[in-house]
């Protein structure tokens, strides 16, 4: 798999969460052969106003790379305008989080509520790789619900916007973390898009990480 200029045959990727992947926890997880890290996710909004808890969310060291910054937002301006923020700290990846499935995220059209608007998914894609010559990622959920599982169209959008990978939760919106995550899914993915695809979703043990 590739990613920018960072290239791993195997590789075990941390999921950015919120109020984990705090940067000791980055670390720990590095020393334990984490392949990429990512920082908890982020708003743009609160970036863009330079607030204090934000800007410590990103922040990064060297010992940590390759590390990608995690940003969320509904609005495309503002995800550009975060982005070039974000670039100021030089992370290795910027990823896109469009799969919170958390209500007050979703009501304001971030995470996962750009499932119901791909139009509005599209323009926040674009304009964050527009923002940046760093490799852009985007993670999401198969789709809002399982009578609008919108995977295959998301992925295609996202390649042809530039995205240079893309990670997949494999539940829909509605289930949150409820039920089991369809991994059958990863499969077809792939073979609708030629950039890499990253599974997520319980992933509980080092055996679940070898079958995924």
């Amino acid at each position: 798999m590739k990613i920018g200029n960072h290239t791993f045959e195997k590789p075990l990727l941390l999921a950015p969460m919120e109020d984990v992947t705090d940067l000791s926890f980055r670390h720990i997880c590095k020393s334990l052969g984490a392949d990429i890290v990512y920082t908890e996710f982020t708003s743009s909004e609160a970036i863009i106003r330079e607030i204090p808890r934000a800007m410590k969310k990103i922040a990064i060291t060297d010992a940590e790379r390759p590390v990608g910054i995690q940003l969320f937002g509904g609005i495309e301006q503002s995800m550009y305008e975060a982005t070039k923020k974000a670039e100021e700290f030089q992370p290795d990846i910027i990823d896109i989080n469009c799969g919170c499935w958390v209500k007050n995220h979703v009501a304001r059209g971030e995470g996962a509520g750009l499932l119901r608007d791909l139009k509005q998914f599209e323009r926040i894609v674009q304009s964050t790789v527009d923002a940046t010559k760093l490799p852009v990622t985007v993670k999401t959920r198969l789709g809002w619900d399982e009578k609008s599982i919108v995977i295959i169209d998301v992925a295609k959008m996202v390649e042809q916007c530039g995205a240079k990978a893309l990670t997949v939760h494999c539940r829909t919106r509605s289930q949150g973390h409820r039920g089991e995550a369809d991994w059958e899914w990863l499969t077809k993915i792939k073979k609708a898009v030629s950039i890499p695809i990253i599974g997520n979703g319980d992933v509980n043990t080092p055996q679940d990480a070898q079958r995924m």
